[in-house]
């Protein structure tokens, strides 16, 4: 009750949170504002004084996985979401809990999420509080009491779908996408009336049955570009699980749809057509959901080169005229200024090195591809990696200085098709990728902890600040992890960025020199965002390490800590209590001498196991390291992977696609590398796999520089 009327009082005076009324002490909108520019006219903390920031107060979210929320604050109550969608309120001022709400996700739900259970946040409106959840409901929130209003399914249920992105709110609909594209299914996105959950309109992005009706003209125009009868039999992909936009003078909203299932064109769509609206930036009507134009930046997609990165809209004087534009960086390493009136493309710039187009023809719109950018017949090396040049990290645009900045990847992958492909019902991966013998870059081809260290060395997050004019990159920063946070831009003259080793740092916005930089504990992944209560100015930052790096390749040890929100102001001088973990390797079982057991292992665990154990073992304490299985855990190994007696925890069962015999041989290289892990700690032979580890790092570091694309210009 105490609580309830604390909050009462801060919010006697509430304007409509979301609405025209929005302040710049608040950040009530996921992006800020409609155009998503995440920059603040904040200036309380300015780079004369930025070295006076110390941590306020931070609150324990009581998870250690991955934390991407963009927190709201309204009129002295920060509003954000956790680890299964969980939503907090608290007193911004002192972090005071307020209310919590749980909306009790079912744990096996957690195996549809390709990339963690995470949320990236919640939308406001008037009293309302309104966010996905895992399992594809949207609920409507008192944000008084945490009460719920509404709660509507958004999704079959007997469907692999999820929701991890932020709704968006305009003129009185929410907006929300979901995911799924990995497992299968065909991907839409839908409105809902923000006062009682009401369907309003819904656009699907890639066609259904050609023997149905189809669903709008979009939808007939969209079939002419696919063949064949895989993509509609098992969905096609094309989800809408991020970023969006909203121009309402234009009463237009943008958004970008992700990848095909399968990954190859040659698969899903063997008669070839470039496959709409996979990979497009799409614009429709706010109210009716009515198609007005698109762009594809990825025809024919191949490579898992989503375009659902974050969109910034902006007036820019480009070629001495001044033009409504739309911007992003999607994975496929191009930085696009597109008419955001028209979808006219006025600029297509890699800000990134690549490999599978050599420039986007502006007269076409089309990336020119190289010779060797399929890999369907020949397996390929190719950058950027499907985890793209940017993946979901919010950027930010500083009208003052006239940039964008970048949270960037800089890496390869190797792409190779299974051309035995078969559909696999349920919460199994669908990319149609060769992990077996057969793929030369498989991890069954090398040494595993060669091929991580190789695998590591080629992936390098980046800080870019890009001139949108000019098109050209104005300066960088490099990061030690290739999984870093979203950027926030301030009047202040500063950027700030959390990266995967566990820091928060403020640049120079003009030339990117390092101000500030303070230890969290934790990998941060999420954007920061900044406000401000009776004069004081404040920014807020999510510290939770994991996604998909998270949980498919990370061994940073820095990146692991408790789940946190932190929130720092000038003169504060709080201290984080230590929370890293101490690592218990039990004992592991004897080996066998079976390699071609423990060969198939390796393919099978990567093939099924590397999206939540992560990619040849190493993610730690995110999800369990099956390195570290202790001896109970052995012994119900197929209890565990075939009966799913841990279902409750989320792991699911898998006896729809494994048998007795499968999991004898993933087991057996489990226990494998739990032996290689063991023997180093053993100071008899230690010695010789801290050798080994050496020459492969050396190895690596050969590899990295023969492999290394150059920079297109």
């Amino acid at each position: 009750m105490k609580n309830q009327l604390l909050l009462l009082i801060l919010l006697a005076s509430a304007s409509p949170a979301g609405g025209k009324n929005s302040t710049q002490q608040n950040w009530e909108i996921h992006g800020l504002n409609h155009a998503e520019t995440r920059h603040s006219q904040l200036a309380n903390i300015n780079r004369q004084n930025i070295n006076k920031l110390g941590l306020a107060w931070y609150f324990e979210t009581g998870s250690k996985r991955g934390l991407e929320a963009t927190p709201l604050v309204i009129d002295g109550v920060i509003y954000f979401s956790g680890t299964w969608s969980k939503v907090f309120a608290n007193n911004a001022k002192n972090g005071e809990p307020l209310w919590e709400f749980d909306p009790k996700v079912p744990r096996f739900k957690g195996a549809n999420a390709c990339c963690d259970v995470v949320n990236r946040g919640v939308a406001a409106w008037g009293d309302s509080i309104i966010f996905g959840t895992i399992d594809g409901r949207l609920i409507s929130l008192n944000r008084f009491d945490g009460s719920v209003n509404w709660e509507v399914l958004t999704i079959d249920p007997n469907k692999p779908y999820t929701i991890t992105g932020a709704p968006r709110i305009v003129n009185e609909k929410v907006i929300i996408g979901n995911g799924g594209a990995e497992y299968g299914v065909r991907g839409y996105i839908t409105a809902y009336d923000v006062k009682d959950g009401s369907q309003s309109w819904r656009f699907y992005t890639v066609p259904g049955n050609p023997d149905t009706p189809y669903e709008s003209e979009a939808m007939q125009m969209a079939a002419k570009t696919w063949s064949g009868d895989v993509y509609w039999k098992t969905g096609g992909g094309g989800t809408v699980w991020d970023s969006m936009a909203f121009d309402p003078d234009l009463n237009l909203l943008y958004f970008g749809v992700g990848n095909g299932s399968p990954w190859n064109r040659h698969v899903r769509s063997p008669g070839g057509g470039d496959n709409l609206f996979l990979s497009s930036i799409v614009a429709v009507n706010a109210d009716s959901g009515k198609y007005v134009w698109h762009y594809q930046t990825t025809p024919g997609d191949t490579w898992d080169y989503t375009a659902t990165q974050h969109m910034i809209l902006a007036d820019l004087v480009f070629r001495n005229k001044t033009r409504k534009v739309l911007m992003q960086a999607p994975k496929n390493g191009f930085f696009y200024v597109i008419d955001r009136a028209t979808g006219e493309l006025l600029s297509a710039k890699n800000y990134v090195p690549i490999t599978w187009a050599s420039r986007v023809d502006l007269e076409t719109g089309r990336p020119v591809e190289t010779e060797n950018a399929d890999h369907f017949e020949d397996s390929q090396l190719t950058a950027p990696a499907a985890f793209g040049g940017h993946n979901w990290h919010p950027m930010a645009f500083n009208p003052v200085e006239q940039l964008v900045y970048i949270p960037a990847i800089e890496a390869m992958q190797a792409y190779s098709t299974d051309t035995n492909y078969q559909h696999l019902e349920g919460p199994h991966w669908n990319l149609g990728q060769d992990s077996s013998e057969n793929n030369p870059f498989s991890l069954t081809s090398l040494p595993s902890d060669l091929f991580s260290a190789v695998y590591k060395k080629l992936m390098r997050g980046q800080l870019i600040a890009w001139d949108p004019v000019l098109e050209e990159e104005k300066w960088r920063v490099s990061h030690k992890t290739m999984w870093n946070g979203g950027v926030l831009s301030t009047q202040g003259g500063l950027i700030f960025q959390g990266t995967g080793d566990a820091r928060l740092v403020a640049y120079r916005s003009d030339t990117g020199k390092k101000l500030w930089e303070t230890k969290t504990d934790s990998g941060i992944i999420a954007p920061p965002i900044t406000y401000q209560i009776d004069g004081e100015q404040y920014l807020a930052v999510m510290a939770g390490w994991g996604g998909a790096i998270g949980l498919m390749i990370s061994d940073n040890e820095e990146s692991f800590g408790t789940g946190r929100l932190l929130v720092y102001k000038l003169g504060a001088s709080k201290e984080l209590p230590d929370s890293s973990l101490a690592y218990y390797l039990p004992e592991p079982p004897n080996r066998t001498n079976d390699s071609n057991s423990i060969e198939r292992g390796a393919a099978l665990y990567e093939t099924h196991c590397q999206r939540c154990h992560g990619i040849g073992l190493g993610t730690q304490n995110i999800v369990k390291d099956l390195r570290y299985m202790n001896k109970e855990t052995h012994s119900l190994f197929d209890e565990i992977v075939l009966d799913g007696i841990l279902k409750s925890i989320g792991m699911i069962s898998f006896s729809d696609v494994l048998e007795k015999k499968d999991t004898q041989d993933i087991h057996n290289y489990l226990i494998e590398r739990s032996n290689d892990l063991w023997e180093r700690q053993d100071d008899r032979v230690g010695w010789i796999k801290s050798s080994e580890q050496f020459i492969y790092e050396l190895i690596a570091s050969l590899a990295t520089w023969l492999l290394e694309p150059d920079q297109n210009e």
